[in-house]
Parts: C-alpha cells; structure tokens; sequence
C-alpha cells in the first residue's frame, strides 16, 4: 500500500534535526560579503546618503553588473587554408572505437569537432556502458599536468631513436648473458598485444611477462584457472537472473567490470520475473544499496555465511562456523532454491578459496547466470606472480625491468621497497601515459599514446571484440607499446599493418575489415569448450577456516570516482560526489555510527551546510596511516571500516588535487579485507569535507520519493492512485479533485512541433553517476574546487541525490503521538543501523507552471514551445530570485568566472584543457543563472539534420548527454508529440509522478515509482 517512509540524506538528521531546519530556511548558505561593497557597519550607521543618491548608485551597479555579465573573452580565429575533406566545420564527427586502460573496458563511440574529441558515449550496438571514469576519460587526454610528453633519461630529454638505440643495446646484453628482465603489464585483453608480447619473449628468452591489476581479482582468476583451466574471470549473465546472492561483490561498480545493464533488465517489474537481491556486506557499497535485502555482515562472518550456504543449498558439511546472519542465509537459500538455474551467487573476496565455493554454488543451482564458456578477460592479474617479480628485485635477482601503463611504486603495498629496488637495476624503462611515481624513479620513461590517439585491439569476453582507432592526432612526442617492442624485437612493421594483418588471418574470417573498423566491435560466434575440473572444497573451507581474525576489519574498495586512482589529476572525477557519502576530493574511513560514538568520532554540520570531521590514524600489519578523515556511515557494520583506494597521489598531480590518502600501503598481498587494524582518534585540527548530502536537499517534503512493493505492484485490485502513487488532491467546489485539473494560467497549446519530457525509472537507476559526467562534458559545465564545494558553489547541472529512508508512523499518527519536527527523525536511529536507500537523478525539472519564470525581473529565464526552461545568459542580472524560488534547488550562480582565472587553475584555465570544450554550447561568465536545458543543443541540431535531409525526426533520434550516457536506460528522452516515442508511454505510465507535485509546476521531467521486491510476490 502507501508508503510511510521517511525519507532523509544526513545522520545530523537524526542527531540535531534543527540546524537542517535552520539550513532549509537559509536561501545563501554563506554569508553574503555586504561589506565589501557597502563598507563596515560603522560606516553604513554614520552615512548621510539620501535615498536618491542610494538607488542612484545602486542603479549604475546593476548596470554596471549586466554590461560585466555580456562581456565576453575575444578570440581570434584562423580559418582553414585547405580544408581536410572530412571535416565540415561546426558539425561533429562520431568514431567508434575502445577503451582498455587496465581497469575500464568498454565499446564506445567518440564525438569531435574540428578534429578535437570532446565527449565520449557508449556503443550501445555493440552493448558498451560507461561509467563516470570512461566518460571522464576525454578530459585526461587533455592533461598537460600530468601526460609525459617526451622521452625522457633520467632528468634530461632525448630524443626516441637515442632511447631505441640505448635500450636495445641493453637488451642484447642482457640476452647474451641471460640475465633476468621482467616486463610488468596490467591486463592487457589484447589479442594482437598478446602475440607481440609472445613474439617479443621469442626474440629475447631471458624476458618474463608479468601482468597484475591495481585493483587486484587476481583470486577469482586464480579460482577459474584452476576449476576451468583458462586464466580470465566468469561472465555473469544478470539478465537472466531472478534471485541473487552476494557476499561483498559489488558487481554495480567495479566487480568483474560492473554488471549494471544486464541486472537493470532483470530488475524490470513489467516482465513477470523482477529478479531478488539479497546482499551480504560490511560497507555500505553501491550494489547494496541496490538491493532488496541487505544484511548488515562483518567480512569475516561472510566467509562462513557463504559456506552455510553451500551446505544448506548442497547438504554438505564442509567445516564451518556459526554467524550473526544465519537465518538471512537460509531464507536466501530458499530463494535460491526456488530459482534454481535463475540463479546467482558472486562473491567479491579475493581469496581463490571462498571463489571456488561461490562457483560450487552455482554449479550446484545449475546456473544459466554464471558462464564458464564465455568467460571475461579483463582482469588476469596475478598477485604470486607479481610478489615473486618484486622480491627477485629486492634480492637483485632480475637485471632490467620495463613497466607499460602501471604505477607500482605508488599502487603496490611494497611501493617503497620497490622504488629502491629500482634503483639498484641495471635498466629500468617505464612506458607511460603519466608521468607518474615509476616513471620518476625509472632511467628512462618513455611516453606513450592515450588510447584515444591510438590503434589497438581488445578481447573483453570470449568472441566479443573491439577496435581502437585514433579520434585525434598525438598531442604529444609519444609512441605505442606495440610500435616499440615490434622495434626492438628486429620487426619493422607498423603496429597499423599488423593489426590490420592480425585480424584478417585470426579474427575476421573473411570479413570487411573497414566493416568493423567503422563499426568498432566484431562479434564471433560460438563459445568455448569447457572441461570443468575438480577441485578439493573440503580444503578450500578448511583454509578459510584458517582465517586469523581480530581487531577492526579494514575493507579495500576502489571508488566510483577515482577507481585505481590513474585518472587522479581529472577534475571532473574529484569534484564528482560518491554516490553513497556525497562527499568530493576526498576519501575517507567509513565507520559505523556505534563505533563511532565509542571512539569519540563525530561530524558536525556547520551553518553553512558544510561537515566537518576527526582525523583517525589506521594501523594495519605493522604500517601506519596518520591524518585519515572519518565519516560516520549508516549501514557500515560495527567492528568495520571502509577506506576507498586510488587517492594520496602526489608526483606531478596540480596542487589542488592532491586530496585524500593512499591506501595502497595497507593493501597487503592483493587482499581487499584486511584483519587486525586498529584505529586511533588523534587529537589536532578538524577536516573539513567538500560534502553535499545537507545541501540542496529538498528532504522532509512529502513524496520526494515513491515506492511500491512488487507485491501490491502486481496487485491489479489495488488502485494507484489512491495508494501508492496519489497524486495531489485539492478542493475545488467543495470537492477533492486532482490538483492538475485545476490551472491558475492559461494552457498553451503543446500539440504543434515537438515537445520534450524526460523520463527517470527509480527502479532502474543505480545511482552510478555516469549521466552526471556526461553532463559536465556536452555543457562546459566547470569545475570549482574543494572549497566552493564545500560552501555550496558547486556547477553541477546534474546531480543524484542519494535518501536513506525508513519506515515510521503515517503523519496523523505522529501528530496524535505528539511527534513534531525533529522529534520525528528520533525513531529513525535504529533503521539508521541499515537504512534504505534510493537514489533520485535530479536537474531543472522544465516546469510549464515554472517558479523561477515569474519572478525574474529581466525575462532572462523563460520557456521555449519545445517545453524546455530556457536562460538568456546576457539578459540574466544575477538577482539569485529564481533559485529561491525554485522548488527542487537545481538552479546554480556562476560566483566567479571559471574560465581564464588562476583561482580555479583546472581544464578551462589551460590551451589543452580547453580543447575539450563543445563549442556548441557557452561558457558562462560570472554574475549569472545557469541551469540544465535539456541539451537544447543536442534538440536543435537533430531537427536542423533532419530539416536538411527533408525528412521528419525519427522515433528515438532525440537524446541528450544523459539518457545517451545512461548504460541501465533508466533515463528516456524524447517528444511526447510523437506517439511512437517510448517516453510518450512513459508518461502517462501508472508509474509516473511528479516530485512534489502539490506545487503544480507540471514539469517535463517525469519520474517512475521506485519498486522493490521484497519477496512476498
């Protein structure tokens, strides 16, 4: 039926209600600096101005203001002498190509302009998604900081044939007395690299190829290889599941590469079979937060949660231990059962042993889910082997060591050691992207192309292929791996003529090859032979039965944001809040609110919204971590902590995103659960978070949110629109009518042209943020900084806002009990130990009835035919009137100019940063409103194609940078003028709201109920 759930973003809620009260009421968080224009107090007391004077010079400011406000930079522009055949200024181009960094593998399509890539979206033929980092990816093309840009020996440049010439005398030498060189990789899932590689140890046998991954799944891989021979990792097919389990995986993010696509399918309540999720963890992840059932379950308890369960599904008795989460075990082996081969189980340890059980699981289920026979290649990382490489250099058993793309002085637990184990080798190269800690510790460091500059190939799945293409000419002196080792294995081929060759003789089968180099993927059919092997279980429980367990449990996780860390100089990451915190440049220790009101931790709201925190210093096997901020997170399990990698990078980063610590140091052995930690509060100053989880928040209004069970979903006795989706009711001649019959304007007519809506499934949305960077990148959208985040600043035209909810009494039944205000979020503390979450894409709602229209005092904003809320940038006077009129808090005010100011030193203050401008879209200046437009320029150009070509828009052909960034569909754009469109059914779904649609804004943003499963349908 109805929901009664409280819906709230910040645990100050629960604490000390009234300061976001206060907040609520507080149109400018900061404090609006009036003396330094009006002069001091005393001044302003002992003035004689008239009035006349006063609003005389009041009005020559406002003036002066708007004139400031049209100002705009001059450029001089130099026109083509001879213009390249495909190139047609002012339209882009789109190339397919793909992404295989080590950490993000992904189909994708590239748009530039005038031969600049400046958006980067999925290739959604070949089934690409992207995440925030993908998409972010296009701005670190464009990193002067950070990108080597020429080779370079020792502290002095050289030139490219100085250093072939060097090296391969190195090489030789070291072939001829056959002294050791190890060649360190992160996975590759190149099958034309792979054989270069092959052909390179050939041509120099004293040479071992060692591969590891930053973020290590080196024991799943292990796992695999041993049950079914191939080293690689399983593919799960989340589409066809309808019940799943997991322990710690969290498949949203970064497991395996991320499962989103494939679970929101499965997650769709329409089809008869809306899969259930149960998830067993210790942080609060975002694939927990996704769940319908998440068990609150230290680390430790989950290893022998997930042997109960083998033994319960199995009726084995492989040795075990009781846990706290028992009887959510054995209710999610019912549901396991139930399902059968539907479903799923997934573990995220990086132990092979608690792998293989998880694997036996399904083998036991039958499980169409799990496949062996397509099996992913984008993790073969393998931590013995890179333990053993580290310590025959340390031992100086290994004479030369070359790197490709990998940073293990900062990303290893032994980075120290190895960084003076460099030192003492008789050749070191480092072939990088970045200028990175191994390239400054290297003798040589030779720059190599961003793959957005160069030819490749990748294999992410069994027969699933992908091309990489240049999309622009190198930036920099910078070669590719594969040019270089053909050079110095005697092979004069280009990496182009071989690949070409590689794939006509392996891979095509007698297809165009231009056919998929335009297309950017080619798909083989069939699948692999699996002979699936025995393995010993009985052992593998028995060694997880081994676990020394004590202290704190520290759990490893890599950041939506940041992931391993080798994007850390791209600004829009670190300004991107994390989808559960909703804190930027930063990482933190994630504690439970028990824990930490026994340590003494806190996180005290300031009146400007922002949140301070305690420093902790983590101890962990004997190394030491100081200064690491803490934040109090609802969910965490007590005796638990959360730490986030890929921060604390430092060499070469601007001095601004030089945030967080690094944790890599306590990443012992690959592990991801570290045991023993001990945590210490230290004493000092406060840190002070750049959080915005209390601003902005419309939290507190009835029905921000809606949600239904799938049970009274189904229910079709049920009437929605007097349970769980009741729109707003007013009186109107002595009768309750729906609120939206009653208008105080006239209506226009909308049946003439095209008229846009946006549809946003809360079901369907994960709240992974991809939508948000792919913002950023079509709108120039800028990046201000820690500090202007942190009072409120930031440009954001796009953001997720993350609620935890729990169900409390109905409103009347608050009232009667004498539950007011604050008061009311007390009975919310223990649901705060495990709270719901939903996350809700917010951005200008395009209202018709809009707020913000009526009160602007120069028509600077007003809306178009089309149905978007448009903004005259040099009409606007910056009243800030809109934005505290504005219901949903999406307006923003540009206080500074972002662009060309040495104050916000990222990609708009430098000549290569800037080349990722659209030059469709203005960057705004300083001293006006800036807000979402729905991509009108996106709108525009698509009828301007289709004028051109005399024809009419196709069904589907409109989008904007979300809805095409969105890899669940959980966004749908499009004209509800055209019947075809699917947001056409969309909106009149009976699923569709209107956030707090009492106010009548009748927007064009349309939101779907949220459904969840709990498991009674």
């Amino acid at each position: 039926m109805a929901s009664n759930k409280k819906y709230w973003q910040s645990v100050v809620e629960i604490e000390n209600p009234s300061i976001v009260e206060t907040l609520s009421k507080n149109e400018f968080v900061e404090e609006i600096p009036t003396d330094e224009f009006l002069g001091d107090k005393e001044t302003l007391e002992n003035s004689s101005t008239s009035r006349r004077d006063f609003l005389k010079y009041v009005g020559f400011t406002t003036a002066a203001a708007t004139l400031a406000a049209c100002e705009g930079p001059v450029r001089k522009s130099i026109p083509f002498v001879v213009k390249p055949d495909d190139t047609i200024t002012g339209v882009a181009d789109w190339y397919a190509t793909s992404i295989a960094n080590g950490q993000d593998f992904a189909n994708l399509l590239v748009k530039t302009r005038e031969g600049r890539p400046i958006l980067v979206m999925p290739n959604k033929e070949a089934n690409g998604v992207t995440n925030a980092r993908v998409q972010a990816s296009v701005l670190s093309l464009y990193d002067e900081q950070l990108r080597l840009k020429e080779p370079r020996k020792g502290e002095q440049a050289i030139t490219w044939e100085a250093a072939h010439k060097e090296i391969g005398a190195k090489l030789a030498q070291f072939k001829d007395a056959n002294e050791p060189v190890v060649l360190l990789t992160g996975t590759l899932a190149s099958p034309s690299t792979q054989q270069i590689i092959s052909e390179f140890i050939t041509a120099y046998p004293n040479v071992k190829h060692v591969a590891y991954d930053a973020i290590s799944e080196s024991g799943a891989a292990d796992a695999f290889e041993a049950m079914f021979g191939t080293r690689a990792l399983p593919n799960y097919h989340f589409d066809k599941a309808q019940a799943i389990v997991s322990f710690g995986a969290d498949f949203l993010a970064d497991w395996h590469g991320g499962f989103e696509k494939g679970y929101s399918i499965s997650r769709n309540p329409d089809s008869g079979h809306m899969s259930y999720h149960v998830q067993f963890e210790a942080n609060m992840s975002l694939t927990g937060a996704n769940a319908d059932n998440r068990v609150v379950t230290k680390s430790s308890d989950q290893i022998f949660a997930l042997i109960n369960l083998y033994n319960e599904i199995t009726g084995s008795s492989l040795p075990s231990k009781s846990t706290p989460v028992d009887a959510e075990v054995k209710a999610a082996a019912a549901a396991l059962k139930k399902a059968g081969s539907k479903a799923v189980v997934v573990s995220g340890s990086n132990d092979k042993n608690a792998q293989l059980i998880a694997f036996a699981i399904n083998d036991a289920l039958q499980s169409e889910v799990f496949d062996a026979a397509t099996p992913l290649y984008i993790r073969q990382g393998n931590d013995a082997d890179l333990a053993q490489a580290i310590a025959d250099m340390k031992a100086g058993k290994v004479s030369g060591l070359i790197t490709y793309n990998v940073d293990p002085v900062y990303n290893t637990s032994a980075g120290a050691d190895l960084a003076a184990a460099i030192k003492n080798l008789k050749l070191s190269v480092a072939m990088s992207v970045e200028n990175d800690d191994t390239a400054n510790a290297t003798q040589y460091a030779l720059p190599m192309s961003h793959y957005l500059e160069s030819w490749g190939d990748v294999m992410m799945s069994e027969g699933h292929y992908g091309l990489m293409q240049p999309t622009i000419q190198k930036l920099f002196k910078t070669e590719q791996l594969q040019d270089v080792l053909l050079k110095w294995s005697g092979n004069t081929t280009s990496y182009y003529d071989y690949l070409k060759g590689f794939w006509s003789a392996n891979v095509l089968g007698g297809q165009s090859w231009n056919q998929a180099l335009h297309d950017g993927f080619f798909k083989k059919e069939g699948a692999t032979n699996v002979a699936k092997a025995s393995v010993d279980l009985n052992a593998a429980a028995s060694a997880l039965n081994a676990t020394k367990v004590s202290g704190f449990e520290l759990n490893l996780y890599s950041s939506i944001a940041l992931g391993d860390g080798s994007q850390a100089n791209n600004p829009w990451l670190q300004e991107f809040p994390d989808p559960i915190t909703r804190a930027a440049w930063d990482n933190y220790l994630t504690v439970s609110i028990k824990d930490c009101e026994a340590l003494g931790f806190e996180n005290p709201v300031q009146d400007n919204g922002a949140i301070n925190g305690n420093y902790a210093k983590v101890t962990v096997n004997g190394v030491t971590i100081e200064n690491v901020p803490v934040i109090k997170q609802p969910g965490q399990a007590p005796g638990t902590v959360g730490l986030a990698l890929g921060y604390g990078r430092k060499t070469n980063l601007k001095e601004a995103m030089q945030v967080g610590v690094n944790a890599y140091p306590l990443y012992a052995n690959g592990n991801n659960v570290q045991y023993g930690v001990t945590i210490e509060k230290t004493s000092g100053p406060v840190h002070k978070f750049a959080c915005t989880q209390v601003q902005k928040t419309i939290a507190g209004r009835h029905d921000i949110l809606k949600e239904v069970s799938l049970k009274d979903y189904n229910d079709h006795s049920i009437d929605p629109k007097h349970t769980w989706n009741k729109p707003a009711m007013v009186s109107y001649d002595h009768q309750e009518v729906e609120a939206k019959t009653i208008d105080l304007w006239d209506a226009h007519n909308r049946e003439i042209g095209h008229h846009f809506n946006l549809s946003i499934d809360l079901t369907s949305c994960t709240g992974c943020g991809s939508c948000v960077i792919a913002c950023h990148a079509e709108n120039n959208v800028p990046v201000v900084g820690k500090h202007e985040v942190r009072v409120g600043r930031d440009m954001h035209w796009l953001r997720i806002d993350r609620y935890y909810s729990s169900e409390v009494e109905t409103r009347e039944e608050a009232l009667d009990q004498g539950i007011r205000g604050g008061k009311l979020f007390e009975v919310l503390e223990k649901s705060a130990e495990n709270p719901k979450v939903s996350f809700q894409p917010m951005m200008c709602q395009h209202c018709n009835h809009a707020p913000c229209e009526t009160v602007c005092p120069v028509a600077a904003t007003t809306h178009g035919r089309q149905g978007q809320n448009q903004m005259t940038y040099n009409r606007c006077v910056g009243t800030r009137y809109c934005a505290n009129n504005c219901p949903y808090r999406v307006r923003r005010f540009n206080w500074f100019n972002y662009a060309d100011n040495n104050e916000f030193d990222f990609n708009m203050n430098n000549e290569y940063g800037k080349m990722v401008l659209n030059p469709d879209v203005v960057v705004r200046s300083r001293g006006v409103m800036e807000k979402c437009s729905m991509c009108i320029q996106m709108t525009q150009a698509t009828i301007l194609k289709a004028k051109k070509e005399g024809r009419k828009v196709e069904t589907g052909e409109f989008a904007t940078a979300c809805s095409q960034a969105c890899a669940t569909g959980a966004l749908v754009f499009g004209d509800i003028n055209n019947p075809e469109e699917e947001v056409t059914e969309l909106v009149k779904d009976k699923r569709a709201f209107e956030v707090v649609d009492y106010i009548q804004t009748k927007p064009n943003v349309i939101y779907q109920v949220k459904v969840r499963n709990t498991n009674e349908a």
